[in-house]
């Protein structure tokens, strides 16, 4: 099987006794996990801006410019792809978790271009690294 098909296939849950007994199978259920429910959420908040009463401030211009329509659609074209990422993730960790992390370099790019949001460009960088662990982990042979 080639590298990309192996990278594309899903991928099954770990069983209860591997989870038991394997930390990686452990891991990569925690890292799965939390980069299928964070992006899902962070996506659907774009639309009911419950986290932040204004998701166009993280926005930079320039990016803004090229976007079809206003921030606030731009925005919602944001929380659609974040969605179907953490379905991505769900379904298939080990090429979800390096689309979430080119994702997360994006938006890294898009904060210090915006500027005043190093902090969350800073945390983005931690969850980055945990996305490209989840496909990195997703690629261990089962036992």
């Amino acid at each position: 099987m080639s590298s990309a098909t192996a990278t594309l296939r899903p991928t099954a849950a770990p069983t209860s006794t591997a989870l038991r007994g394997d930390p990686v199978a452990q891991a990569t259920l925690l890292l799965r996990i939390a980069f299928t429910v964070a992006p899902i959420l962070f996506g659907l908040d774009k639309f009911a801006n419950v986290l932040t009463d204004d998701w166009t401030r993280y926005l930079a211009p320039a990016f803004n410019d090229v976007i079809p329509g206003d921030a606030a659609t731009a925005m919602h074209i944001v929380g659609v792809v974040e969605v179907v990422a953490g379905l991505v993730v769900a379904v298939t960790p080990r090429f979800g978790g390096l689309l979430v992390a080119g994702w997360l370099g994006g938006i890294i790019v898009n904060l210090l271009i915006v500027g005043g949001y190093g902090d969350i460009a800073l945390r983005d960088f931690g969850l980055l690294l945990g996305a490209l662990t989840l496909s990195r982990l997703a690629s261990v042979p089962r036992r």
